[in-house]
């Protein structure tokens, strides 16, 4: 597991090295990915959640001014603070690792060696291409090695993870990831479901396109496991 996580690291950053030599017009609507983990500053959390806000209000009032609409007007004038509180205390709440959910595990009494499947948690994201959402249902499944965890935990995993600008790739393997370490176990199994308003609001406006990405670690790696995961969360398995 090591060695391929090292080829797929020297991949990427081969990628990345490709990617900086084009410009955000030639990369256009392509739907790239520069790495596992979330692209962050290093000082990314020098300034508390309320400067944050102020400064984010401030450069959307910017924005909305540009755009001619009349910050006097009574429905407006609101709009910049309410959306800086929503990029930070909520849809992006994610990028800050304070909100990572506590995970408690408990012991395996009933010593439940089959697959155990958590399916259509619900999920909110943005892609962080256009800052538009992406949303749709999640699929997990685990097989223990002797420890469980709370289902709800697994919901929180969900969206701590999707309250982030994402790309789907990423957003499915840094779920699987997470859920590989808290676990100790390779055997976990994940499953994406979305819509990309990208897609369908603009652009080639689709609005019957879903994007499907899976992850496959450990025992699901195995044809009859797999395919046992994706009879249960009513996925076809006949191609």
């Amino acid at each position: 597991m090591k060695q391929k996580e090292i080829l797929l690291n020297t991949l990427l950053k081969e990628d990345k090295v490709l990617l900086q030599k084009l410009s955000a017009d030639e990369i256009g609507d392509e739907h790239l990915s520069t790495g596992f983990e979330t692209p962050m500053r290093k000082n990314a959390f020098e300034l508390s959640n309320d400067e944050k806000v102020k400064k984010i209000s401030h450069h959307f009032a910017e924005i909305m001014e540009t755009l001619g609409l009349d910050m006097k007007d009574d429905s407006l004038k609101g709009t910049p603070l309410r959306v800086a509180k929503m990029y930070v205390n909520e849809i992006f709440s994610g990028l800050d690792p304070s909100n990572k959910p506590k995970i408690a595990l408990f012991e395996n009494k009933y010593q439940y060696n089959q697959m155990l499947v958590e399916k259509d948690i619900t999920f909110y994201s943005n892609c962080e291409h256009h800052f538009v959402p992406i949303f749709g249902k999640a699929h997990l499944a685990y097989i223990s090695t002797g420890k469980v965890i709370g289902l709800s935990k697994l919901n929180r995993i969900v969206q701590y993870f999707s309250k982030r600008p994402q790309v789907q790739e990423r957003l499915t393997i840094q779920i699987a990831r997470e859920l590989q370490k808290v676990l100790k176990t390779d055997s976990v199994a994940v499953l994406m479901d979305a819509k990309h308003l990208c897609v369908s609001s603009r652009g080639i406006q689709d609005n019957n396109a879903a994007t499907v990405t899976s992850f496959y670690g450990g025992k699901f790696q195995e044809e009859n496991t797999r395919q046992e995961f994706l009879k249960y969360v009513g996925m076809k398995t006949d191609y």
